[in-house]
Order: structure tokens, then C-alpha cells, then sequence
């Protein structure tokens, strides 16, 4: 599985109350939430994300509340995959449920700039720098690469219950 796109660089401790404050948590539509993610730090974001981005940050990106709306927001507005120095557990987990490939790659604030151009091999973690430099983050195999190639978990969940019925 390969993602690639321009770079949105953000710092440490994102928390999930700036990836998509309360105030918006009544609402479901993906798109609505979308509108609002990153809004404390860049109210340009979802413009900004539109065309398809990677996310780049600092420690423990998602810490806080363990909203799944968190993942489903960055989604929505067009983030292909987060690039970390380290993620909250439960953030992680929800953006894998999403479909939101998320890979650990410690020192990323240091290599890779806002305005990039990076390309993702999520299984091995190799992430491609301006079709330069290669650098080596901790790829994602087994159950959880299923769930990202399928969509999300529902979308899993789904097909593994289609070929166990005897379906394609």
C-alpha cells in the first residue's frame, strides 16, 4: 500500500481536542467534521488538506480524549497518512479502524519539512523525501494492513464476513 502527497507539518502533543474540538463531536457527517479539523492551530486546513496531504508531527500525536471522530475528521478532509515521532495508543488504534495509515518514524521533525513531497510504502515504513532521501519508519503488517487496505475496520469486517458466507 502506497501514499503519497505534499506535507502539513505540525508539532508535538497534538491532542484530539485540536484535531476536532468538542463543539463539533454532536455532529456524524465525515465531511462536517472535516471542515473543522485542525481548526484551533490552521482554521485553513481543510482548504489546505483537500487535495490529498500527508501529516507530519512531533510526540505523541492524538493524546487526549479517545474521540474516534479525531481519525475520521483527518480522513475526511484528505490526509492520506500521519507521520509521527510517536502516536497516543488509542489514536493510533482509531485511525487504523478508519483507514488512516499512521507510521512511527522517531526524528521526523528534523527530516522532513512543510511543502515536501513524501511517498509511503506502508507495509515496510519506507518513506521517500522529494524522490531524494529514504528514510525507515516502522511499517504496518498482518491484521492491521488488512484493515487499512480494506478501508477500515467496518469495511474489513464486511469482507471477511462476504468470503466466510462463500463470497468473492
Amino acid at each position: 500500500m502506497i501514499v503519497e502527497g505534499k506535507v502539513l507539518k505540525f508539532g508535538d502533543k497534538i491532542d484530539t481536542d485540536i484535531i476536532i474540538p468538542a463543539r463539533y463531536l454532536k455532529y456524524t457527517d465525515p465531511q462536517y467534521l472535516a471542515q473543522h479539523a485542525m481548526e484551533p492551530l490552521d482554521p485553513e486546513f481543510y482548504k489546505k488538506a483537500s487535495a490529498g496531504v500527508i501529516l507530519v508531527a512531533g510526540k505523541v500525536f492524538g493524546m487526549g480524549s479517545s474521540r474516534e471522530q479525531a481519525a475520521i475528521a483527518l480522513k475526511a478532509a484528505g490526509v492520506r497518512a500521519i507521520i509521527a515521532e510517536s502516536f497516543a495508543r488509542i489514536f493510533y488504534r482509531n485511525a487504523i479502524n478508519n483507514g488512516l495509515p499512521a507510521i512511527v518514524l522517531p526524528g521526523v521533525s528534523q527530516v522532513i519539512n512543510e511543502g515536501d513531497y513524501v511517498k509511503v510504502n506502508v507495509e515496510t515504513g519506507e518513506i521517500v523525501v522529494n524522490n531524494q532521501k529514504v528514510y525507515k519508519g516502522r511499517g504496518i503488517t498482518g491484521m492491521p494492513l488488512k484493515i487499512l487496505e480494506s478501508g477500515g475496520l467496518l469495511d474489513y469486517l464486511k469482507k471477511v464476513s462476504v468470503q466466510n458466507q462463500g463470497g468473492n
